[in-house]
């Protein structure tokens, strides 16, 4: 047995030098990087099913109204990611070439223009908030819609908080500090957790609860990051009257990253918004089917969703120092081992799917129908999603951003949209028609990505 042991650890080290170790970062590094943030999704994806779950004990027209808005706060909330994304990669890329004061004055930059954003975002939807839900879902039913109407109110004035949260979290990771942000994202969401048990479950609020709890959730998550940063961080050295003052030449580069990222993000999930009002059109248990099999689904994306974030440090750091030949093996390794993490959930998974569909308490009737869409997913995302959505977060951590956007817009409208409403109304294949077009736009993407990968283009943007 110790001899087995002794023979096994050799190896693995030697397999993990061979694809996750380079000049720029070795695989401890990599994995010290990845790690954390996997904990931290599935700490999220758990969250949101379990809260879909705790909704949904409020009936269907709950569930609908929470998946109508949620779909627009996805669409609102990665704007301000996008912009966060936009420091991660600059902060990265100055960590990597080992500038610490530019590592400062640049994640303190983008806190500040995402704190902008969210505000005058946050203002906007809230003002024009009857016009918004009755352009994107006019015709949903009557409790539906009130029930949407309240949680986007609430939604919008948490944006500023969770805006905050996500640029902190964005700078720490840029420079390596996964397990802060770790701790941060446990702590908002089990409080907010812990808030939804008590006010929906036994308190039976609702959607009303629903909102409360991810306001004071949020507020207390952008409290402790920056308590954080302010108080307790030697890298970012945050100070206030720092974020005070505009740079613009910082913040050029972080926009250089950030803008396009943004409108890409408002495009693509302006697109998703506008395939959630195809299923509108198909009544409300076709929303419910759709919410339920996006939270089973996201079981799936906890591990490569977490490369996909990760990557952004690890190419951005190989990309400080000029070295592409790390880049390109790191993003191959990673690809791969982010495939390899789909097979073994899908394995997982799929045999579970009789216990996790409990959760959500769905009519009987529609139960079949959610489970051809997990079923799809599960066989379609070892080969296309890992291509489709890590390889663009490595390009754009190079600093390729207008390619990656401009390919992912296309593909969105072209594909997802598109044929998702020839297949799903026009054929009359409903919410499966829709959701094959999904799998097709993952795989066009795929191709455009590895094409791009295979020049020189990519890494041709000097950014530091």
């Amino acid at each position: 047995m110790n001899k087995l042991e002794l023979n096994i650890k050799p190896r693995t080290v030697s397999l993990l030098d061979k694809y996750f170790t380079g000049e720029s970062i070795d695989y401890k590094k990599i994995f010290a990087i990845i790690l954390p943030i996997f904990v931290d999704q599935a700490f999220l994806v758990l969250m949101s099913l379990l809260n879909t779950a705790m909704i949904s004990s409020a009936g269907i027209a709950a569930v609908s109204a929470v998946s109508m808005v949620d779909s627009l706060n996805i669409f609102l909330v990665n704007v301000f990611i996008a912009i966060a994304t936009g420091g991660t990669v600059i902060v990265a890329q100055y960590k990597g070439s080992g500038n610490a004061a530019m590592v400062s004055k640049t994640a303190t930059q983008a806190i500040t223009a995402v704190t902008v954003f969210s505000v005058l975002i946050s203002a906007l939807v809230i003002i024009f908030h009857t016009t918004t839900l009755n352009l994107l879902f006019g015709k949903a039913e009557a409790d539906v819609f009130q029930n949407a109407r309240i949680y986007l109110i609430g939604s919008c004035l948490s944006y500023p908080f969770i805006a905050i949260f996500q640029a902190v979290t964005g700078a720490l990771r840029g420079v390596g500090e996964t397990k802060p942000c770790l701790h941060l994202s446990l702590l908002m969401n089990l409080s907010n957790t812990i808030l939804n048990v008590l006010l929906i479950t036994i308190f039976k609020m609702g959607v009303d609860g629903l909102v409360i709890s991810t306001i004071l959730a949020r507020i207390l998550g952008m409290a402790a990051a920056l308590v954080y940063v302010i108080k307790y961080n030697e890298t970012v050295r945050f100070k206030i009257k720092n974020a005070l003052r505009i740079d613009l030449s910082i913040l050029k580069k972080v926009m250089f990253i950030g803008l396009p990222f943004a409108a890409e993000q408002i495009f693509f999930n302006g697109g998703k918004l506008l395939t959630q009002t195809f299923i509108v059109q198909l009544g409300t248990l076709s929303l419910t089917v759709y919410a339920i099999g996006n939270a089973i689904a996201m079981l799936f994306q906890i591990g490569p969703n977490s490369i996909s974030i990760a990557i952004v440090t690890i190419v951005g750091q190989c990309m400080g120092r000029r070295n592409i030949t790390d880049a390109r093996k790191f993003i191959y390794s990673l690809i791969g081992l982010s495939s390899l993490v789909f097979v073994v959930a899908a394995l997982i998974l799929v045999p579970l799917f009789p216990v996790l569909i409990q959760l959500f308490h769905p009519p009987e009737e529609i139960i079949p129908t959610i489970f051809t869409l997990i079923l799809i997913a599960a066989i379609a995302q070892p080969l296309l999603w890992s291509p489709s959505f890590i390889m663009p977060s490595a390009l754009r951590a190079a600093g390729d951003s207008n390619f990656t956007s401009i390919a992912s817009l296309l593909s969105m409208w072209l594909l997802r949209v598109i044929l998702g409403y020839i297949l799903g109304i026009t054929l009359g294949y409903g919410i499966i028609g829709v959701w094959v077009a999904m799998i097709v736009e993952w795989g066009m993407r795929g191709l455009i990505f590895g094409w791009r990968f295979k020049g020189k283009k990519w890494y041709a943007h000097k950014l530091v």
